[in-house]
């Protein structure tokens, strides 16, 4: 029941090209990066990823798409990463786009055996109806596009068919674990990691906390053992190793004034 492994490198040892991945993270919150940094390491590519976005400035899972390591990409946010944009646009990328809400539910079914659902989000749309360009021709032409989904009325609505989602590996990051592999994630970092943990046929977890079997609340877990694989134990400088992608504060107020 241990499943404690020694190293990010060791956790990943197995990972091979072509490989599928369900990443979590929104935004830098909640990226597994070490396990992401782990897998460049070892050289994959032709990776096939699904996560919410892919990564921003130089860290998450831009260190392996600025490496030309990623072939596929299910997400539903490009946001402002420009070499996702310009590799995409460029044919050198596929690209699955859909709701942010059906990609989290895609996930969750596949984690749960359910092998495919009805959704109202994408009715009336390319999302059901296909065309949306998935690759490029690198001349402004599409090269690849989504097919038509399957789309039935329920009670006078419609609704369009989606699969769940399964991949060969997910990583994932929470704010504690036990060796048995119980997570507990902090605040907006239980994003997607919970989601794509489910999906994974091996879920690898890197832990900013370690404790022992029964020192978590079996009330405050919330993604149980059952879906992990395995676990690393992040350094103090690992887990306080946390980026942020636009820093904003506000200016104080002028002396005198009262803020409002």
């Amino acid at each position: 029941m241990d499943k404690v492994v020694a190293s990010a490198a060791d956790a990943v040892a197995d990972a091979r090209d072509g490989a599928s991945l369900a990443v979590g993270g929104f935004g830098l919150s909640g990226v597994p990066n070490e396990l992401i940094r782990a897998l460049y390491e070892r050289g994959v590519s032709g990776l096939s990823v699904v996560s919410n976005n892919c990564g921003a400035m130089d860290t998450g899972l831009a260190v392996l798409l600025s490496a030309g390591r990623i072939a596929r990409v299910t997400g539903s946010y490009i946001g402002a990463n420009k070499e996702f944009a310009r590799q995409y646009l460029g044919g050198e990328l596929e690209v699955e786009m859909i709701p942010q809400g059906t990609l989290a539910e895609r996930l969750r079914a596949g984690g749960t055996g359910i092998p495919a659902f009805y959704t109202p989000a994408g009715v009336g749309t390319q999302v059901a109806e296909g065309g949306l360009p998935w690759r490029y021709d690198g001349q402004g032409g599409v090269a690849a596009a989504s097919p038509a989904k399957e789309v039935r009325e329920f009670d006078g609505v419609s609704y369009v068919l989606e699969h769940g989602i399964r991949t060969d590996f997910a990583l994932v990051r929470a704010a504690k674990g036990d060796r048995h592999g119980n997570l507990v994630f902090n605040k907006s970092t239980r994003n997607f990691n919970p989601l794509a943990a489910m999906a994974g046929r091996v879920t690898i977890a890197e832990v900013e906390e370690l404790v022992e079997p029964g020192e978590i609340d079996p009330d405050a877990v919330h993604l149980p053992g059952i879906f992990v694989q395995r676990v690393v134990a992040l350094t103090p400088e690992q887990a306080a190793d946390k980026s942020i992608e636009r820093r904003t504060v506000s200016a104080p107020p002028a002396r005198g004034t009262v803020s409002s």
